[in-house]
């Protein structure tokens, strides 16, 4: 394996039993052009596992190109993976590469492949199937030599079925399935995070700062709806934030009470949908806190939480949260 895999991310897939078999598939298809789609929720280390393939992989001194699905409207997206010719639409004003040009040699990585429109989709399939294509506007065929790699935290079955993914494109993308658990699936890894976490803020931020024994514990113990992503934003927070150790403790405290627990000891639901119902009011609990901490500033919010403005604006609208109304004067 090269150097660089071996230092930078080898060490990171340890922690677990789970992340040691994603690492051996890692391993097991470096060196391969197998495409591979990569799944879990939100904040799990997607991105991570993809850059970890390229890193080990004999195109490791190519570029590693990544396109975010569901962060561009239907209509640029087009332009922004295929390019465009002069002249192909008001204000293109020069040819532009797409990102597909860019990956030449190197990967690809779309992540959020399940917010791809279907338009779209029929035009990736066709790369992935031939390693040619066009730039909007222009009628000469390029040919590329891409690997592709996708993630989704989405269910593409339920999708498949109710025809917002393409059955075709599916199987494309899906020749090598990588599973990454949720966090609160394999704790054991949690101690190892927050350190690497809290040795990073502290240098980032001129700190010493150390946690209380009783802190870890209650990090281990979380359930984490926002997985290492949410773990992360969490040790910031303690790192910069005079009381953010208090306020994670009594955040933590409030939501394991019997009051806020009780309505999980009824019988009459299986374990998945209480799951379930708890992730939803915790991923609530933390929207809401962000969002009156930036005074309802969207915009600051998904970049505190790290999702795109339209999976924050999706998450508004799922918890049902609404700006507290206004006096008037």
């Amino acid at each position: 394996m090269p150097s660089g895999y071996l230092e930078t991310y080898a060490p990171l897939f340890n922690g677990s039993p789970a992340m040691r078999s994603i690492k051996e598939i890692v391993e097991d298809i470096a060196d391969t052009d197998a495409t591979v789609l990569i799944r879990g929720e939100s904040g799990v280390g997607k991105d991570l596992i993809a850059r970890a393939i390229h890193a080990a992989s004999a195109r490791r001194d190519g570029p590693f190109v990544k396109v975010n699905c569901a962060a561009l409207p239907a209509e640029l997206l087009e332009s922004e993976l295929f390019g465009h010719e002069q002249g192909a639409f008001t204000g293109a004003y020069r040819r532009k590469l797409g990102q597909v040009e860019y990956a030449n040699r190197g990967m690809l990585y779309l992540d959020e492949i399940g917010e791809l429109p279907l338009a779209m989709q029929a035009k990736l399939l066709h790369v992935l199937q031939d390693r040619r294509f066009s730039r909007v506007g222009g009628r000469e065929p390029l040919t590329v030599d891409v690997r592709f790699i996708a993630a989704t935290n989405r269910n593409l079955e339920l999708a498949l079925s109710r025809g917002e993914f393409r059955e075709d494109l599916y199987y494309r993308l899906n020749v090598v399935e990588i599973r990454v658990p949720a966090l609160r699936e394999r704790r054991e890894e949690i101690p190892g995070l927050v350190a690497q976490f809290l040795k990073a803020f502290n240098e980032q931020y001129g700190k010493e700062k150390r946690l209380a024994p009783s802190t870890m514990e209650l990090l281990t113990r979380h359930r984490w709806p926002g997985n290492v992503r949410e773990l992360e934003n969490a040790v910031r927070r303690m790192v910069v934030l005079t009381d953010g150790e208090q306020a994670f403790e009594a955040s933590a405290r409030q939501v394991s009470s019997p009051i806020a627990r009780s309505h999980v000891e009824s019988p009459t639901e299986g374990l998945r949908d209480i799951a379930r119902r708890g992730a939803r009011e915790a991923e609530r609990r933390a929207l809401a806190e962000v969002l009156g901490r930036v005074k309802w500033n969207r915009s600051e919010a998904a970049r505190i939480l790290r999702v795109s403005y339209k999976t924050l604006l999706n998450k508004i609208s799922e918890c049902g949260l609404a700006p507290p109304s206004r006096n008037p004067l």
